[in-house]
Protein backbone atom coordinates (compact mmCIF):
# COMPACT_ATOMS: atom_id res chain seq x y z
CA UNK A 1 0.00 0.00 0.00
CA UNK A 2 0.89 3.27 -0.43
CA UNK A 3 2.34 5.68 2.13
CA UNK A 4 0.73 8.89 2.53
CA UNK A 5 2.68 12.01 3.23
CA UNK A 6 0.66 15.48 4.23
CA UNK A 7 2.02 18.97 4.88
CA UNK A 8 0.67 21.89 6.46
CA UNK A 9 0.29 24.99 4.28
CA UNK A 10 -1.98 27.19 5.86
CA UNK A 11 -5.24 26.83 8.29
CA UNK A 12 -7.41 26.32 5.10
CA UNK A 13 -5.49 24.37 2.59
CA UNK A 14 -3.93 20.72 3.47
CA UNK A 15 -2.01 19.44 0.13
CA UNK A 16 -0.10 15.58 0.38
CA UNK A 17 2.27 13.50 -1.65
CA UNK A 18 1.55 10.02 -2.58
CA UNK A 19 5.22 8.39 -2.39
CA UNK A 20 5.29 4.45 -3.12
CA UNK A 21 7.68 2.14 -1.94
CA UNK A 22 6.92 -1.45 -2.26
CA UNK A 23 8.13 -2.28 -5.34
CA UNK A 24 10.90 0.28 -4.91
CA UNK A 25 14.60 -1.22 -4.70
CA UNK A 26 16.89 0.19 -2.06
CA UNK A 27 15.82 3.11 0.18
CA UNK A 28 13.08 5.03 -0.15
CA UNK A 29 13.15 8.61 -1.43
CA UNK A 30 12.60 10.21 2.17
CA UNK A 31 15.56 8.61 2.92
CA UNK A 32 17.96 7.89 -0.12
CA UNK A 33 20.33 10.00 -1.50
CA UNK A 34 19.99 12.06 -4.47
CA UNK A 35 22.38 11.13 -7.28
CA UNK A 36 24.18 14.63 -6.72
CA UNK A 37 25.22 13.96 -3.41
CA UNK A 38 26.42 10.65 -4.43
CA UNK A 39 28.41 12.52 -7.02
CA UNK A 40 30.16 14.73 -4.60
CA UNK A 41 30.61 12.27 -2.33
CA UNK A 42 32.47 9.79 -4.47
CA UNK A 43 34.61 13.07 -5.84
CA UNK A 44 35.08 14.45 -2.83
CA UNK A 45 39.01 15.20 -1.75
CA UNK A 46 40.69 16.23 1.67
CA UNK A 47 41.41 19.99 0.83
CA UNK A 48 44.08 19.43 3.31
CA UNK A 49 46.16 16.89 0.93
CA UNK A 50 44.26 17.97 -2.52
CA UNK A 51 44.60 21.88 -2.99
CA UNK A 52 45.96 23.42 -5.76
CA UNK A 53 49.70 24.82 -6.35
CA UNK A 54 49.46 27.99 -8.83
CA UNK A 55 53.53 27.09 -10.06
CA UNK A 56 53.13 29.28 -13.03
CA UNK A 57 53.84 33.35 -13.58
CA UNK A 58 51.40 35.77 -11.91
CA UNK A 59 48.99 37.15 -14.42
CA UNK A 60 49.75 40.62 -15.32
CA UNK A 61 47.46 42.82 -14.08
CA UNK A 62 44.98 45.12 -16.50
CA UNK A 63 43.58 48.30 -15.33
CA UNK A 64 39.44 48.08 -16.45
CA UNK A 65 38.98 51.18 -16.52
CA UNK A 66 41.67 52.32 -19.02
CA UNK A 67 40.59 49.80 -21.38
CA UNK A 68 36.78 50.74 -21.01
CA UNK A 69 37.66 54.15 -21.79
CA UNK A 70 39.44 53.11 -24.96
CA UNK A 71 36.72 51.16 -25.81
CA UNK A 72 34.03 54.09 -25.17
CA UNK A 73 36.02 56.45 -27.27
CA UNK A 74 36.01 54.18 -30.04
CA UNK A 75 32.69 53.00 -29.83
CA UNK A 76 31.87 57.31 -29.97
CA UNK A 77 34.11 57.87 -32.75
CA UNK A 78 32.42 54.97 -34.48
CA UNK A 79 29.10 56.19 -34.22
CA UNK A 80 30.16 59.65 -34.86
CA UNK A 81 31.58 58.56 -38.45
CA UNK A 82 28.59 58.09 -41.30
CA UNK A 83 30.78 55.66 -43.70
CA UNK A 84 30.44 52.97 -40.46
CA UNK A 85 26.90 53.28 -40.33
CA UNK A 86 26.47 52.85 -44.13
CA UNK A 87 28.58 49.82 -43.93
CA UNK A 88 27.03 48.24 -40.85
CA UNK A 89 23.41 48.73 -42.72
CA UNK A 90 24.79 47.06 -45.97
CA UNK A 91 26.07 43.65 -43.86
CA UNK A 92 29.29 45.26 -45.24
CA UNK A 93 31.46 45.94 -41.54
CA UNK A 94 34.66 43.36 -41.11
CA UNK A 95 35.92 43.03 -37.49
CA UNK A 96 39.06 42.97 -36.86
CA UNK A 97 40.47 39.74 -35.58
CA UNK A 98 43.72 40.09 -34.90
CA UNK A 99 42.96 43.27 -32.69
CA UNK A 100 39.91 41.43 -30.94
CA UNK A 101 42.30 38.62 -30.12
CA UNK A 102 44.98 40.68 -29.01
CA UNK A 103 42.41 42.55 -26.56
CA UNK A 104 41.28 39.17 -25.31
CA UNK A 105 45.34 38.11 -24.69
CA UNK A 106 45.27 41.37 -22.41
CA UNK A 107 42.66 40.48 -20.58
CA UNK A 108 40.75 37.10 -20.19
CA UNK A 109 42.97 35.12 -22.20
CA UNK A 110 45.43 33.44 -19.08
CA UNK A 111 42.02 32.61 -17.20
CA UNK A 112 39.82 31.64 -19.64
CA UNK A 113 42.59 29.17 -20.77
CA UNK A 114 43.22 27.71 -17.77
CA UNK A 115 39.54 26.93 -17.40
CA UNK A 116 39.62 24.95 -20.40
CA UNK A 117 42.72 23.17 -19.80
CA UNK A 118 40.76 22.19 -16.61
CA UNK A 119 37.45 20.98 -18.62
CA UNK A 120 40.10 18.47 -20.77
CA UNK A 121 41.93 17.64 -17.36
CA UNK A 122 45.30 18.88 -18.82
CA UNK A 123 46.79 19.92 -15.34
CA UNK A 124 45.44 16.74 -13.94
CA UNK A 125 47.32 14.45 -16.05
CA UNK A 126 50.59 16.23 -16.09
CA UNK A 127 51.20 18.18 -12.85
CA UNK A 128 48.97 16.68 -10.29
CA UNK A 129 47.65 18.84 -8.01
CA UNK A 130 49.54 22.10 -9.68
CA UNK A 131 48.34 24.30 -12.06
CA UNK A 132 49.28 27.70 -14.19
CA UNK A 133 48.02 30.91 -16.61
CA UNK A 134 49.67 30.62 -19.67
CA UNK A 135 50.91 34.16 -20.40
CA UNK A 136 52.30 33.67 -23.40
CA UNK A 137 50.51 32.99 -26.51
CA UNK A 138 51.35 30.52 -28.62
CA UNK A 139 51.28 30.17 -32.42
CA UNK A 140 51.54 26.76 -33.66
CA UNK A 141 50.77 25.86 -37.62
CA UNK A 142 50.98 22.84 -39.35
CA UNK A 143 51.27 22.73 -42.66
CA UNK A 144 50.09 19.85 -44.60
CA UNK A 145 50.60 20.61 -48.53
CA UNK A 146 47.00 22.14 -49.05
CA UNK A 147 47.15 25.31 -50.76
CA UNK A 148 47.01 28.57 -48.45
CA UNK A 149 45.23 26.09 -45.74
CA UNK A 150 47.40 25.61 -42.19
CA UNK A 151 46.14 23.33 -39.51
CA UNK A 152 46.48 25.57 -36.48
CA UNK A 153 46.57 24.23 -32.85
CA UNK A 154 44.26 25.95 -30.72
CA UNK A 155 42.92 24.68 -27.42
CA UNK A 156 41.18 21.27 -28.03
CA UNK A 157 40.57 22.28 -31.81
CA UNK A 158 40.52 18.62 -33.97
CA UNK A 159 43.95 17.79 -36.32
CA UNK A 160 43.87 14.63 -38.03
CA UNK A 161 47.41 13.02 -37.63
CA UNK A 162 47.88 13.05 -41.12
CA UNK A 163 47.83 17.17 -41.15
CA UNK A 164 50.01 17.07 -38.37
CA UNK A 165 52.66 14.33 -40.15
CA UNK A 166 55.72 17.34 -39.96
CA UNK A 167 56.92 19.28 -37.29
CA UNK A 168 54.89 22.75 -37.31
CA UNK A 169 56.17 26.32 -36.98
CA UNK A 170 56.20 28.02 -33.65
CA UNK A 171 56.00 31.52 -32.70
CA UNK A 172 55.41 33.35 -29.80
CA UNK A 173 57.26 36.79 -28.29
CA UNK A 174 60.34 37.19 -26.35
CA UNK A 175 62.93 39.24 -25.71
CA UNK A 176 66.06 37.97 -27.10
CA UNK A 177 68.25 37.24 -23.87
CA UNK A 178 65.62 34.71 -22.49
CA UNK A 179 65.91 31.06 -23.20
CA UNK A 180 62.84 28.34 -23.29
CA UNK A 181 61.96 25.02 -23.80
CA UNK A 182 59.35 23.66 -25.71
CA UNK A 183 57.36 20.32 -25.40
CA UNK A 184 55.09 18.19 -27.16
CA UNK A 185 53.50 14.89 -24.65
CA UNK A 186 50.31 13.22 -25.01
CA UNK A 187 49.38 11.65 -21.73
CA UNK A 188 47.16 9.12 -23.81
CA UNK A 189 47.59 5.93 -25.56
CA UNK A 190 51.10 4.84 -24.22
CA UNK A 191 51.06 0.72 -25.26
CA UNK A 192 53.96 -0.54 -22.65
CA UNK A 193 52.81 1.63 -19.26
CA UNK A 194 49.52 3.48 -18.70
CA UNK A 195 51.02 5.73 -15.99
CA UNK A 196 53.82 7.21 -18.57
CA UNK A 197 53.30 9.64 -21.84
CA UNK A 198 54.88 10.23 -25.03
CA UNK A 199 57.59 12.68 -25.28
CA UNK A 200 56.78 13.43 -29.51
CA UNK A 201 59.38 17.04 -29.39
CA UNK A 202 61.67 18.09 -26.84
CA UNK A 203 63.51 21.25 -27.76
CA UNK A 204 65.60 23.04 -24.90
CA UNK A 205 67.24 26.04 -24.22
CA UNK A 206 65.70 28.23 -26.95
CA UNK A 207 67.10 31.64 -27.64
CA UNK A 208 63.71 33.95 -27.13
CA UNK A 209 61.72 32.89 -29.91
CA UNK A 210 63.93 31.05 -32.59
CA UNK A 211 62.67 27.57 -32.48
CA UNK A 212 64.92 26.40 -34.91
CA UNK A 213 68.03 27.40 -32.79
CA UNK A 214 67.10 25.48 -30.00
CA UNK A 215 68.82 22.35 -28.84
CA UNK A 216 66.44 19.10 -30.32
CA UNK A 217 66.59 16.57 -27.93
CA UNK A 218 63.81 13.94 -28.98
CA UNK A 219 62.90 14.86 -32.47
CA UNK A 220 59.41 15.11 -33.55
CA UNK A 221 56.86 12.60 -33.95
CA UNK A 222 53.73 12.79 -35.82
CA UNK A 223 50.39 12.06 -33.79
CA UNK A 224 49.98 7.95 -33.36
CA UNK A 225 46.47 8.04 -31.68
CA UNK A 226 45.70 3.80 -32.03
CA UNK A 227 42.46 2.57 -33.55
CA UNK A 228 39.77 2.26 -31.39
CA UNK A 229 39.86 4.63 -27.81
CA UNK A 230 38.80 7.29 -29.94
CA UNK A 231 40.37 11.19 -29.54
CA UNK A 232 43.84 11.52 -27.48
CA UNK A 233 45.65 14.70 -26.34
CA UNK A 234 48.08 16.66 -27.81
CA UNK A 235 50.05 19.51 -25.69
CA UNK A 236 52.02 21.52 -26.35
CA UNK A 237 53.63 23.38 -23.56
CA UNK A 238 56.16 26.17 -23.70
CA UNK A 239 58.61 26.17 -19.82
CA UNK A 240 60.62 30.02 -19.32
CA UNK A 241 64.61 28.90 -18.48
CA UNK A 242 66.22 31.28 -15.66
CA UNK A 243 69.45 30.08 -17.19
CA UNK A 244 71.26 27.32 -19.05
CA UNK A 245 70.31 23.99 -18.42
CA UNK A 246 72.00 21.02 -19.06
CA UNK A 247 69.52 18.35 -20.58
CA UNK A 248 71.96 15.88 -21.70
CA UNK A 249 70.60 12.79 -20.01
CA UNK A 250 67.24 13.66 -22.52
CA UNK A 251 68.84 13.15 -25.45
CA UNK A 252 67.78 10.81 -27.88
CA UNK A 253 69.17 9.29 -31.08
CA UNK A 254 67.63 10.67 -34.01
CA UNK A 255 65.23 9.68 -35.27
CA UNK A 256 63.89 7.93 -32.25
CA UNK A 257 61.31 5.27 -33.21
CA UNK A 258 61.26 3.51 -30.37
CA UNK A 259 58.75 4.17 -28.56
CA UNK A 260 59.86 2.87 -25.07
CA UNK A 261 62.44 5.48 -25.73
CA UNK A 262 59.81 8.54 -25.78
CA UNK A 263 58.13 7.38 -21.99
CA UNK A 264 57.76 10.45 -20.19
CA UNK A 265 56.44 11.94 -16.98
CA UNK A 266 56.20 15.82 -16.97
CA UNK A 267 55.32 15.60 -13.43
CA UNK A 268 59.08 14.27 -13.14
CA UNK A 269 60.31 16.84 -15.63
CA UNK A 270 59.18 19.66 -13.66
CA UNK A 271 60.11 18.87 -10.47
CA UNK A 272 63.62 18.32 -10.71
CA UNK A 273 63.75 21.51 -12.92
CA UNK A 274 61.45 23.64 -10.88
CA UNK A 275 64.16 25.93 -9.42
CA UNK A 276 65.14 26.96 -12.94
CA UNK A 277 62.16 26.28 -14.83
CA UNK A 278 58.56 27.81 -15.03
CA UNK A 279 55.70 26.58 -17.99
CA UNK A 280 54.90 29.98 -19.17
CA UNK A 281 52.33 29.06 -22.70
CA UNK A 282 49.94 26.46 -23.87
CA UNK A 283 48.57 24.68 -25.85
CA UNK A 284 46.89 21.65 -27.41
CA UNK A 285 44.46 19.74 -29.71
CA UNK A 286 42.36 16.44 -29.97
CA UNK A 287 43.67 13.57 -32.60
CA UNK A 288 41.98 10.09 -33.34
CA UNK A 289 42.98 7.43 -35.57
CA UNK A 290 43.01 7.85 -39.74
CA UNK A 291 43.97 5.55 -42.43
CA UNK A 292 46.75 6.86 -42.86
CA UNK A 293 48.46 5.71 -39.55
CA UNK A 294 48.23 2.25 -40.96
CA UNK A 295 51.34 2.95 -43.14
CA UNK A 296 53.31 4.50 -41.08
CA UNK A 297 53.02 1.91 -37.97
CA UNK A 298 53.99 -1.11 -40.53
CA UNK A 299 56.82 0.94 -42.54
CA UNK A 300 58.25 3.33 -40.10
CA UNK A 301 57.68 2.46 -36.33
CA UNK A 302 57.66 -1.59 -37.71
CA UNK A 303 55.59 -2.40 -35.22
CA UNK A 304 51.75 -3.96 -35.85
CA UNK A 305 48.79 -1.69 -36.24
CA UNK A 306 47.17 -1.45 -32.21
CA UNK A 307 43.84 -1.97 -32.39
CA UNK A 308 41.50 -2.02 -29.52
CA UNK A 309 38.15 -3.08 -28.88
CA UNK A 310 35.69 -3.04 -26.02
CA UNK A 311 34.81 -6.90 -24.65
CA UNK A 312 31.48 -6.66 -24.09
CA UNK A 313 30.11 -9.07 -21.31
CA UNK A 314 27.79 -11.81 -22.48
CA UNK A 315 24.16 -11.04 -21.58
CA UNK A 316 23.00 -12.81 -18.77
CA UNK A 317 20.02 -15.92 -19.42
CA UNK A 318 17.96 -17.22 -16.63
CA UNK A 319 18.24 -21.28 -16.47
CA UNK A 320 16.55 -22.79 -18.92
CA UNK A 321 13.00 -24.42 -18.06
CA UNK A 322 11.30 -27.32 -19.59
CA UNK A 323 7.80 -25.37 -20.67
CA UNK A 324 8.47 -22.11 -20.84
CA UNK A 325 5.25 -20.15 -20.37
CA UNK A 326 4.22 -17.23 -22.80
CA UNK A 327 7.46 -17.27 -24.53
CA UNK A 328 7.63 -17.67 -28.20
CA UNK A 329 8.74 -20.76 -29.14
CA UNK A 330 11.71 -20.63 -31.30
CA UNK A 331 12.91 -17.42 -29.54
CA UNK A 332 13.38 -18.68 -26.95
CA UNK A 333 15.09 -21.68 -27.79
CA UNK A 334 17.57 -19.69 -30.18
CA UNK A 335 18.17 -18.16 -26.93
CA UNK A 336 20.59 -20.89 -25.62
CA UNK A 337 22.13 -22.00 -29.12
CA UNK A 338 25.16 -21.12 -30.78
CA UNK A 339 24.40 -17.91 -32.47
CA UNK A 340 26.57 -18.86 -35.71
CA UNK A 341 24.66 -21.99 -36.19
CA UNK A 342 21.73 -20.35 -36.11
CA UNK A 343 22.73 -17.58 -38.78
CA UNK A 344 23.82 -20.43 -41.17
CA UNK A 345 20.92 -22.07 -40.71
CA UNK A 346 18.75 -18.76 -41.88
CA UNK A 347 21.84 -18.26 -44.77
CA UNK A 348 21.16 -21.88 -46.42
CA UNK A 349 17.06 -21.24 -45.97
CA UNK A 350 17.53 -18.40 -48.10
CA UNK A 351 19.82 -20.03 -50.44
CA UNK A 352 17.65 -22.97 -50.76
CA UNK A 353 15.05 -21.17 -53.80
CA UNK A 354 17.99 -19.57 -54.92
CA UNK A 355 19.06 -20.65 -58.99
CA UNK A 356 21.99 -19.48 -60.80
CA UNK A 357 20.10 -19.37 -64.02
CA UNK A 358 16.87 -19.29 -62.73
CA UNK A 359 14.42 -16.28 -61.98
CA UNK A 360 12.77 -16.55 -58.35
CA UNK A 361 9.19 -17.39 -57.93
CA UNK A 362 7.06 -14.24 -58.26
CA UNK A 363 5.70 -13.26 -54.93
CA UNK A 364 2.49 -13.60 -53.75
CA UNK A 365 -0.24 -10.81 -54.51
CA UNK A 366 -1.75 -11.16 -51.27
CA UNK A 367 -0.03 -13.55 -48.90
CA UNK A 368 -1.82 -13.56 -46.40
CA UNK A 369 -5.23 -14.66 -48.27
CA UNK A 370 -3.50 -17.68 -49.25
CA UNK A 371 -4.05 -20.41 -45.93
CA UNK A 372 -1.56 -22.98 -44.21
CA UNK A 373 -2.60 -26.09 -45.00
CA UNK A 374 -2.37 -28.83 -42.36
CA UNK A 375 -2.10 -28.57 -38.39
CA UNK A 376 0.95 -26.28 -37.80
CA UNK A 377 1.71 -24.44 -34.22
CA UNK A 378 0.77 -20.99 -33.83
CA UNK A 379 4.96 -20.05 -33.77
CA UNK A 380 5.62 -22.13 -37.11
CA UNK A 381 2.76 -19.78 -38.81
CA UNK A 382 4.15 -16.67 -37.71
CA UNK A 383 7.67 -17.81 -39.34
CA UNK A 384 5.82 -18.37 -42.27
CA UNK A 385 3.70 -15.49 -42.49
CA UNK A 386 6.82 -13.52 -42.38
CA UNK A 387 8.97 -15.36 -45.02
CA UNK A 388 6.03 -14.57 -47.05
CA UNK A 389 6.42 -10.80 -46.14
CA UNK A 390 9.76 -10.46 -46.56
CA UNK A 391 10.17 -9.75 -42.55
CA UNK A 392 11.88 -11.30 -39.69
CA UNK A 393 15.46 -12.29 -39.07
CA UNK A 394 15.75 -14.41 -42.02
CA UNK A 395 16.01 -10.89 -43.85
CA UNK A 396 18.40 -9.96 -41.30
CA UNK A 397 21.14 -7.57 -43.16
CA UNK A 398 23.88 -9.56 -41.10
CA UNK A 399 22.96 -12.90 -43.04
CA UNK A 400 24.58 -10.92 -46.06
CA UNK A 401 28.23 -10.82 -44.06
CA UNK A 402 28.40 -14.56 -42.79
Amino acid sequence: MANRIFKLLSADSVSFTQIRHKYMRGKPPTIARSLQQRIEEMEYKDPEIHFKVDIGFPVPKFSRTQMTEAWTKEIVARRKDPLVEQQARRNQLNIDLDKAKKDWYMTNAPHQIRTIAQHYGIYDDLYGDAYFHPIVPLTIDYDFGSEDKLARVHRGNLIKSYEAKNAPSVTYKAEPDSLYTLLLTTPDGNFSDPSYEYCHWFIGNIPGNDVAKGEQLVDYLRPIPPKGIGFCRYIFVLYKQDKKIDFSEYKKEIPCLKLTDRDWKTYDFIRKHQDYMTPAGLAFFQCDYDISLKDFYHNVLQMEQPTFEYDFPKPYLNPQVWFPIKKPFNDYMDKYRDSKQINKEYLLRRLKNEHPFKFPDPPLKYPNAHPFKGYSPSWLRLVWRKERLGIGRINDHKLQNF
